[in-house]
């Protein structure tokens, strides 16, 4: 399992992300396990995004934004980044 980042946890940025795909996790009445699986991603390590905790791969934000049926682009949106 994937450790959280050690230079950059809790840091605003991946704050925000993690808040704007929670958001948008919730608006659409998805579990954390649920979205998970609909993007491929470990449900613990989908907790550790929507805590600020990983560094996420360009690859994974694709995947949980097209799990939650939105672009890259609104999350970033969302989370003002």
């Amino acid at each position: 399992m994937a450790r959280p980042s050690k230079t950059h946890a809790g840091s605003k940025e991946l704050t925000a992300l993690g808040r704007a795909i929670r958001g948008f996790r919730l608006e659409t009445g998805l579990s954390q396990e649920a979205l998970a699986d609909e993007a491929g991603i470990d449900r613990s390590y989908m907790g550790g995004i929507e805590r600020g905790e990983h560094n996420v791969a360009l690859i994974n934000l694709v995947k949980i934004a097209k799990a939650l049926e939105k672009t890259t682009a609104e999350l970033l949106s969302k989370a003002k980044l």
